[in-house]
């Protein structure tokens, strides 16, 4: 028997790649004769650039950029033989740069994004693959915007400062001295999700709490994001609102789509294709992958929702691995899965729980190996 190990990060718990380490050891510890290919996957979520990196053996690019609160911080990026440019969101642009008490959506900027993306200009690249999972922001781009030479004024033509808050009183936009290399170049970016920009399954509604938002905080940021559609609809005739995807990363998706005309794909499939996951999976026998939970949204185009499907229509049965999974069998879920199984073993709250997920992987994959050898 052949496994491929193809895992999805584990949020706040652990990288895809150590996810995949885990459930390899855990197979190598048990009775079952087998071999196995580790091949960890990102669907444009947090950790993604870092794996597309990893598989073009790209070299890194250091820089220092602005973080999501105008401090300055060391960054980097990929830079493939190809000339691609690979470029991680949470890097600059990151929660993970935020510390619990600094969060601040209303304020919080995607500026050293957009710096990122014009030293890769710099580099010559001959397009930008940006992955924009883990973002502080909710500022629909803005900030990559303005680093990349848009304005955005006020009905006196003042720049509008306090982006995104400021957005709702954004009058008009002048891309004059927009970075005119940028329009020369492809801008794919690999979503995760596939909100809409506004409304209640929108940036604001739906991420905005995620990264620190109150009630009216969201009310407002509703507000900016509607602003900002509506006068982008004024000057350009495309409609932010209307996009799907356009919701990931806070708005960024939508706000470079429009202003732009970046490309939005389903991160999961753009990353199987890109790293040919496909002829790994020809010698595959069985498929394992996983993450943090899988429920219903996990269908909406998550990783081990993208590994599974391409899995299925091989005929070669799918095993994911979770943190959580539905309590009662689920059908959908099961269409694509032949088996779901939480790697907890006792009732602990959250906390704990997150520091032994690579222990309960190792487990739970030692376990799984065992049973598969019992039925052999």
């Amino acid at each position: 028997m052949h496994i491929l190990i193809a895992p999805n990060a584990f949020k706040n718990a652990l990288a895809a790649t150590d996810a995949a380490a885990y459930i390899h050891e855990g197979l190598e510890k048990s009775s079952l004769q087998c071999s196995s290919t580790i091949f960890p996957v990102g669907d444009g979520g947090d950790g993604t650039g870092a794996l597309l990196i990893e598989k073009t053996k790209a070299a890194l690019i250091s820089a220092t950029v602005t973080d999501p609160l105008g401090r300055k911080i060391n960054a980097c990026f990929g830079f493939a033989d190809d000339g691609t440019a690979i470029i991680e969101l949470a890097d600059t642009s990151g929660l993970r740069l935020i510390n619990p008490n600094e969060l601040d959506p209303l304020h919080a900027s995607s500026y050293g994004t957009g710096e990122l993306i014009k030293m890769a200009l710099d580099k010559n690249a001959k397009r930008i693959l940006l992955c924009i999972g883990g973002s502080a922001t909710i500022d629909g781009g803005v900030g990559i915007l303005q680093a990349l030479g848009i304005r955005f004024l006020d009905s006196s033509g003042n720049e509008l400062q306090q982006i995104p808050e400021s957005l709702s009183q954004l009058a008009k936009t002048d891309s004059s001295q927009l970075d005119s290399r940028i329009k020369e170049t492809p801008l794919i970016i690999l979503c995760d999700v596939q909100n809409r920009l506004l409304g209640e399954k929108g940036a604001a509604a739906v991420f905005a709490p995620q990264k620190g938002a109150g009630e009216k905080d969201i009310e407002k940021l509703e507000a900016s994001l509607q602003r900002l559609r509506d006068v982008a609809m004024e000057q350009t005739g495309k409609d932010m609102a209307l996009l799907p995807h356009g919701g990931a990363a806070g708005g960024i998706a939508a706000g470079l789509a429009v202003f732009l005309d970046a490309q939005l794909v389903n991160g999961i499939d753009y990353f199987l294709d890109y790293t040919h996951f496909d002829k790994a999976l020809q010698e595959a026998d069985m498929l394992i992958t996983g993450e943090g939970s899988i429920d219903d949204q996990t269908l909406e185009g998550k990783a081990p929702f993208g590994v599974a499907l391409r899995a299925k229509k091989k005929g070669i049965p799918v095993i994911a691995l979770a943190g959580k999974i539905p309590l009662a069998p689920d059908d959908r879920l099961l269409e694509y899965f032949n088996i779901l199984l939480a790697i907890g073993n006792e009732p602990v709250d959250i906390e704990t729980a997150l520091k032994q997920t690579g222990k309960n992987l190792l487990r739970t994959a030692r376990s799984l190996g065992d049973l598969l050898a019992s039925n052999t």
